[in-house]
């Protein structure tokens, strides 16, 4: 699929499409395994991510349709990237313990401490969307495009991969902001998942993008200032 495959009307179609089965699939996620609609926890996770979420769709459709499509793609090219893909989904149960535990309550988190994971929930996916207007070529999947260039501005500046920095915030935070603790031990396996996409991410770049190799002597950093 490239860049103009599809039309606006067939972009907007695929993209709710998606986003309403999305919320649909999560709704049963959180709400079958805590036996009850009253999880309050999982009502403000869901405002808090998908009302941004339309947003950006929103946002992306206006202003970069084609890095919209780009997101629209989900099978992998690269080998190991199609593996760790399939390891990924073990992050499933980060959304799947939570709603267990709000039904047998094991976990007795703060009314003041979902709230501050809600707001690092949320300011990972602001992160998330800073990366995205400032890279065209932010797609799904690990390619590199024809006319794809190196990003050095904004976030790309301080990190390598600011992207897998703002998701970790996202997706590891989750677990509190549903009012579980049990639900971290799922919840942080998305690092060394996403360690491994990186590293193999990399020799992809290095290979493909030309001045790739450059940009990881400047930018020393992957994920973490002073830490990866």
């Amino acid at each position: 699929m490239n860049s103009h495959q599809l039309t606006r009307g067939e972009l907007l179609k695929i993209v709710f499409i998606r986003f309403g089965l999305g919320i649909f699939a999560l709704a049963i996620i959180f709400f079958l395994p805590a036996g009850t609609f009253g999880y309050w926890q999982a009502w403000v996770w869901l405002a808090v991510v998908c009302i941004p979420m339309l947003l950006v769709l929103g946002y992306l459709l206006k202003n970069d349709p084609a890095l919209l499509e780009r997101r629209m793609r989900t099978r992998e090219k690269e080998p190991q990237q199609s593996f760790i893909q399939k390891l990924g989904w073990v992050w499933l149960l980060a959304f799947l313990v939570p709603g267990f535990d709000y039904r047998f309550g094991w976990s007795h988190v703060p009314t003041a401490l979902v709230v501050a994971a809600d707001v690092l929930v949320l300011l990972g996916y602001v992160g998330f969307f800073l990366v995205l207007r400032e890279n065209s070529y932010a797609s799904r999947v690990v390619e590199v495009d024809e006319q794809q260039k190196v990003i050095t501005t904004g976030p790309y500046a301080v990190v390598r991969h600011p992207m897998y920095t703002s998701i970790t915030a996202l997706w590891a935070f989750t677990p509190l902001a549903l009012g579980s603790y049990w639900g971290l031990l799922p919840g942080l396996m998305i690092v060394p998942i996403l360690v491994a996409r990186i590293l193999n991410e990399e020799q992809v770049l290095v290979r493909d993008l030309a001045g790739y190799a450059e940009y990881m002597r400047k930018t020393k950093f992957r994920m973490l200032p002073g830490v990866w």
